[in-house]
């Protein structure tokens, strides 16, 4: 292997090192990032920046360093938290495992949060339920209209089995209102997001979130999401090929074109 060849890969490798010890310093979780490989945190069908879309890299920041914002806080005028938003809606976006496995983990985003309380009974951040028996409430998440009628997200005769939240994508047709936790809405739990053992999935306790999502990098993750098993690449929109072989093309023209304005430029000099 020539000097110069050697040195081309220090360097490739110590760059790539400071890129992630920058982001893990950054975030506080390794990997610092996740690829997204489905189109349930979606807007529209095409994809769009500052949403969620197949094939978005996002960093991920750890819970212990961040407060999770949920949905009815941040639609709560009376909350400290009112107005925030997250990836286009109210609310944050976490990185959990389903019922604590081991399987892929999930991003969507946290709807409420379930704390049992000192006295008996359930609070519910965000809303005036305090020490409730059972939970139900109404957020300000419109559904599709049934019968004529349009109506908002409710959550009907809920009992938590343990602290957690609620969680969904924001996709209106493959989610939104068809939450994961579907049993809280008075639906069977079973057709919604299930484990890896095919059991439902319950609310989201704090040791299952993985991290709280932060910065998207839109299209790069699809590389990574060509050479997966399928279906993870079907999901990946055509506008989000284009763009990513538009950057790699873009990243393979640039060295050419910075030698050859050094060389013009050199020219004109001498």
């Amino acid at each position: 292997m020539s000097n110069a060849l050697a040195r081309e890969i220090f360097l490739a490798t110590g760059l790539v090192a400071l890129l992630l010890g920058s982001m893990f310093l950054s975030t506080g979780t390794f990997p610092p990032m996740v690829v997204v490989e489905s189109g349930s945190m979606m807007h529209d069908d095409e994809g769009q920046i500052g949403a969620i879309d197949p094939g978005d890299l996002v960093l991920v920041i750890n819970p212990e360093r961040k407060d999770i914002v949920t949905f009815v806080e941040a639609t709560d005028p009376l909350n400290d938290n009112f107005g925030y938003e997250s990836h286009g809606m109210e609310g944050d976006v976490i990185v959990f495992r389903k019922n604590g496995g081991s399987d892929t983990p999930v991003i969507h985003r946290a709807l409420l949060k379930a704390i049992e309380n000192d006295s008996g009974g359930w609070d519910v951040p965000g809303t005036t339920l305090l020490g409730v028996q059972s939970i139900n409430w109404t957020l300000d998440y419109p559904c599709e209209s049934y019968h004529g009628n349009d109506y908002d997200l409710r959550i009907e005769n809920w009992v938590p089995s343990h602290d957690g939240y609620l969680t969904t994508g924001d996709n209106e047709d493959s989610n939104g209102c068809r939450i994961d936790q579907l049993s809280a809405t008075g639906q069977d739990g079973r057709n919604g997001l299930l484990d890896e053992n095919n059991n439902p999935v319950t609310a989201v306790k704090d040791e299952w979130v993985i991290g709280i999502a932060s910065t998207e990098i839109p299209w790069i993750g699809a590389a990574k999401l060509f050479f997966s098993p399928p279906p993870s690449a079907s999901y990946v929109t055509d506008k989000t090929w284009t763009m990513l072989i538009l950057v790699i093309a873009s990243i393979l023209v640039a060295p050419s074109v910075v030698e050859a304005f050094q060389s013009k430029q050199s020219t004109e000099e001498e």
